[in-house]
Order: C-alpha cells, then sequence, then structure tokens
C-alpha cells in the first residue's frame, strides 16, 4: 500500500476519478461478502470507483460493467470457482477492455488453468494488498505483466469494510430459529488461514499452517454497521474461529458487551472443541447458537488419511460437550471418497440417527465427493496419484473412481436427491438417502425411529456448501 490507513475508520471520500474498479462475488454461502466489502474499502479510500457485484443476488449487465478498467472476481471456493469460470465469457463480452483479476484461495491454487482462460492477474493469500496495487498501475497506464505476488502472506492494514455497494442485508441467508422465526444474519471474518494441515483442506496449499488475524477494532466496526442495518445474528466465517482463541475471545467479548442480546455462529475444529473445552461456557454466556465443525468422516481409517487429528470417539465426545453446554453442533462430511465403502457409508447414516444429527445436517452434506485441487496435501499420501486420472479444468480437480462402481453410483444418486428435495424437511431426505443406501448394498432398509431425527436446531438457511457442485441454477445466475 502506498500510505497506512487507520484501523475501523469509514472509506475516505475521495473525488472519483475515471478508473473504474468492478469487484464480483460468484458464491459465499448465501453470506454477504466480506471478501467484497474489505477490497472496496480500500480502493474506495485510494480514490477508486467502485462497483461490487454479487451473483448470489444480481446480475451481470451492461450498466454495471460498462466503462470498468478491472474486473475483479472473488474465488473462495470450489463452488465459487465453478460459477466464475462459466461467467468469464459474458464478463468479457460486456467489458472487453478490462483488466481480468480473480482472487481469493482458488485463484492461487488453478493458476494454469486460469491464465489459459485469459485471466491476467491472479492473487491469492492476503490479497488485498496486491488488488490495490494493480488498481493503481492500471490506472497509471501499466498494462504489463503481472508483478503482484500470486501468494501474499503478509499482514494487511484493513479499513472497516465497505458495504454501502451491497444488496440489503436482508435478503441474504437468514438465522432460522427451532421454532420457525427468522433473524437477519450479518457475516464478519477474524482470521484467515488456519494452522492445520488437513490433507484435503484447500486453505492449506495457499496459507500452509499459517493464519492472519483481522485487527479487533475493524471486526467490530464491521459488526457494528451490520446491526444497525438489521443484523440480530453474526456468522463468524473464519476457516476455524479458535486457530486464535485469544484473539477470538476477545472480539466476543467486545461484541456481547457492545450488543448483547446478538447471537452468533462458529467453525471450530473438533479438536478445539477439546482443547479449549474450558471456553464453552463463556462461548455460550457470549450468545453462540450453534457451531460448524468438519467432522468429514466417522471412519477413523479416512480420518487417518485425511489428516483431520481426531477419531470417531473425539467428535461425539465434543458432541457431548457442546450439548452440555448448549450449543448445537453442525457436523459437516466428505461421505465419498477412494476409502468408502457402501458398509462405511451406511455407518455414517447409522450413527447420526443414533446421535440424533439428521436436523443438523444438510441433505448436501451426505453427498459431498472428495475434491482433489490442484496443490492438494492429499497429493502427498504415497501411491495417491494412482487412483487419480488427469487433472480435469472442468472439474477443478483430479477425477477419481471408485473401485466400486456401485460406490460411484450411489454418489450420483444421492447428489440427485440432495438437489432435487433441496427444500424439503432434512429428515424426510434422510430418508430417501436411507433407502437408497441400503438398496445399493442389495439390504432391506430398516424402519426409521421419527425420535430419533433430534429437535429442530438453529441454523443458516443456505443449505449448500463451499466444496458442493454448483446447482443448475446457481452456474445461470450471471
Amino acid at each position: 500500500m502506498n500510505a497506512p490507513h487507520a484501523l475501523g475508520r469509514d472509506a475516505a471520500a475521495s473525488p472519483a476519478r475515471a478508473f473504474k474498479a468492478v469487484l464480483v462475488n460468484p458464491y459465499e454461502l448465501g453470506r454477504q461478502s466480506f471478501n467484497l466489502a474489505a477490497p472496496a474499502a480500500l480502493l474506495k479510500a485510494a480514490g477508486f470507483e467502485v462497483l461490487c457485484i454479487d451473483l448470489a443476488l444480481q446480475k451481470l449487465d451492461p450498466a454495471s460493467l460498462h466503462g470498468a478498467g478491472l474486473v475483479a472476481i472473488h474465488l473462495g471456493m470450489h463452488t465459487a470457482t465453478r460459477i466464475a469460470v462459466a461467467a468469464l465469457p459474458r464478463v468479457r463480452a460486456l467489458a472487453p477492455s478490462a483488466h481480468l483479476c480473480m482472487y481469493g484461495l482458488y485463484a492461487a491454487m488453478n493458476q494454469a488453468l486460469l491464465r489459459g482462460l485469459g485471466v491476467q492477474t491472479l492473487l491469492g493469500g492476503e490479497f488485498e494488498t496486491g488488488l490495490l496495487a494493480l488498481a493503481e498501475r492500471l490506472r497509471d497506464g501499466d498494462q504489463g505483466p503481472q508483478r503482484e505476488p500470486l501468494i501474499d502472506l503478509s499482514r494487511v492494514d484493513f479499513l472497516r469494510p465497505d458495504r454501502t455497494g451491497l444488496p440489503n442485508l436482508a435478503r441474504y441467508a437468514h438465522l432460522v430459529l427451532p421454532d420457525g422465526s427468522t433473524k437477519i444474519a450479518g457475516f464478519a471474518e477474524t482470521s484467515r488461514g488456519c494452522k492445520h494441515l488437513c490433507r484435503h483442506c484447500p486453505v492449506v496449499p495457499v496459507y500452509q499452517g499459517r493464519f492472519r488475524a483481522v485487527d479487533r477494532d475493524v471486526v467490530m466496526a464491521d459488526i457494528e454497521q451490520q446491526v444497525l442495518a438489521g443484523a440480530a445474528h453474526i456468522s463468524f466465517g473464519d476457516p476455524d474461529f479458535f486457530n486464535g482463541p485469544t484473539h477470538a475471545m476477545r472480539v466476543l467479548e467486545a461484541m456481547h458487551a457492545r450488543f448483547p442480546s446478538v447471537s452468533f455462529d462458529a467453525t471450530i475444529k473438533i479438536q478445539h472443541l477439546l482443547n479449549h473445552a474450558e471456553l464453552l461456557p463463556r462461548l455460550r454466556e457470549y450468545g453462540c447458537l450453534f457451531v460448524t465443525s468438519a467432522v468429514e468422516a466417522v471412519d477413523d481409517c479416512v480420518l487417518g488419511y485425511l489428516d483431520k487429528h481426531h477419531t470417531r470417539a473425539d467428535f461425539e465426545r465434543a458432541l457431548a460437550l457442546c450439548r452440555a453446554y448448549g450449543i448445537a453442533l453442525a457436523p459437516t462430511f466428505v461421505p465419498f471418497t477412494p476409502w468408502t465403502t457402501l458398509e462405511g457409508y451406511l455407518e455414517l447414516l447409522r450413527e447420526l440417527e443414533r446421535l440424533e444429527l439428521l436436523e443438523a445436517v444438510p441433505p448436501v452434506q451426505l453427498a459431498i465427493r472428495l475434491l482433489v485441487p490442484q496443490g492438494s496435501y492429499l497429493l502427498r499420501l504415497p501411491g495417491f496419484m494412482d487412483r487419480l486420472d488427469p487433472f480435469d479444468p472442468g472439474l477443478l480437480g483430479y477425477p477419481w473412481r471408485h473401485a466400486d462402481p456401485r460406490v460411484d453410483a450411489l454418489h450420483l444418486e444421492v447428489q440427485a436427491i440432495a438437489m432435487r428435495m433441496e427444500s424439503a424437511p432434512r429428515a424426510e431426505v434422510f430418508g430417501e438417502i436411507w433407502r437408497l443406501a441400503h438398496a445399493a448394498a442389495g439390504r432391506h432398509a430398516p424402519a426409521l425411529d421419527g425420535a430419533a431425527s433430534g429437535p429442530p436446531l438453529p441454523r443458516l438457511s443456505e443449505p449448500w456448501y463451499c466444496c458442493a457442485e454448483p446447482t443448475d441454477q446457481q452456474l445461470q445466475s450471471f
């Protein structure tokens, strides 16, 4: 950056300049994107005209892209990247002279593919500094090749994110309470990256075991503006909220003191829930309604291949701890892997029923297939490359076929059900998947105990997931 910026203040109202930057977010779990709002604040403070487009709620249209000198698209996850690649031809048609940039986790991981599609600049990690430097040199007439680092992990001096150009917060995913009532949900980040090296995680190839905190004053300023816009709940989007537990708890303490009625949810690793169990009562005191945790599997062998650093027994202990303190646990899974068996899939379903988690798991979670993107640490497993086909640009990963074709067939059937019954009650969809899985294994499906589905839990209204394949509707959003 050319000069330091005061943390937590509003972006300075500089005179508009001729250079226009358009920031595009294809998909971010139904949330109002920090990764549009944060760079928008920095670019506006430097005098740029900035327009934000969120494809979850908006279209790519001629008026928005007219005159753009820079179009920068955020690739924070697999689903978003698939949508962005499909949208590129329309972006080019509407902004033929604009410099194309993609930023975020999947920009760095898919360098060869994206450059082959004509993307001129790719920025990974803490991308804001590079994005600002790119805009400044483009404004100054420098159209040369990329000089900004592909991956930059240096600390960013954030301003308060500028959310003024985004759709109204009430239009985004909302909190659904057990009684069916809803609340407007905001979205904040207190950190990026992760200290852990789970082999299948897309954060790992970029951050390689490091994480970066967002200054508490900036986080609080962002939360405050969203509460003033109607948010009664904050969803923290950190890859792991307890990568820096001291920082996280200071943010929560400040938020609860300022807004005692505002609730929240966060993503926390099973290992961290156990290691920091003494913090769970304070989480609940400060308004935690539920915790999302990447459980991924209930097979300890699969968990070992993924290097998750927890076991099935650890998952059950973490679940019991959360329930003891009145916090719902929302586990996520990667049920279809090269190591999955039909019996193993049935065991996952039986475990969800036994633990009364049917209401806690969106059906799409039972259809997730292991992705192997460029740079994945899975490729370091001895012999794993032998299971894979060559990299497939359409898939954004290395395809694999299961040794048992019945497993691949079941995956396609479960995926179809998850899409077709997206809005149906979770227990009803689970019942369909239960019958399918037993039929695939040549077994009769025992009757499910309706009471075992568990009580309704607080959740966000967006059921899709970051590593799920996009739906036809998402691919046509632009």
